[in-house]
């Protein structure tokens, strides 16, 4: 077996898969409506991803700025574990995650997209910056996806990680054998 990066290795001791939403999960785009309430685009190829991981036996959450009923659902959809939204301090939202996942930091990857993300960033084992992140953001991370957010992003740090611990085929054979 050939030998693993640094980031591999990093990427070989998550537990728990932490995002932001806006510029992640999302494009970055918000539209308003009359009614107050917003919508918001989600890739499908996320989705998919996200359902792999938690496959695999492992966790994941998302930890916002902002509110929104969209969130909740696809959270909801996904089986996403951890929801922290309208949050301002977002280290708070990660350190209570931690403590109720029952993880480290060093067990931990977050993404993220903006000046906002980056304390948590520093703190995870894993830190991964999207492709149209902020300079600042992806100065910060281990790990820059080619993948713009909204657009598959997630879903390649799932794939990233998961091949990094060996459990990628695992997770796919019943796509990829019928």
């Amino acid at each position: 077996m050939p030998e693993l990066s640094s980031i591999e290795r990093r990427a070989a001791r998550i537990k728990l898969l932490l995002m932001d939403c806006d510029g992640v999960l999302t494009d970055g785009r918000l539209w308003l409506l009359d009614n107050g309430e917003e919508q918001k685009g989600f890739n499908v190829h996320d989705g998919l991803g996200l359902e792999l991981w938690h496959r695999a036996g492992l966790k994941s959450g998302i930890i916002s700025g902002r509110s929104s009923r969209a969130v909740e659902r696809r959270a909801s959809d996904l089986k996403i574990e951890f929801v922290r939204q309208g949050t301002e301090n977002k280290v708070d939202a990660f350190l209570a995650i931690l403590a109720l996942a029952e993880v480290s930091d060093s067990e931990v990857a977050f993404i993220g997209d903006d000046l906002n993300d980056i304390p948590l960033l520093l703190r995870a084992e894993l830190a991964v910056a999207v492709a149209n992140a902020s300079e600042e953001t992806r100065a910060a991370a281990h790990f820059v996806t080619q993948a713009r957010g909204g657009f598959g992003a997630v879903r390649e740090v799932i794939e990233f990680i998961l091949k990094a611990q060996g459990r990628w085929a695992e997770v796919t054979e019943e796509y990829i054998k019928g």
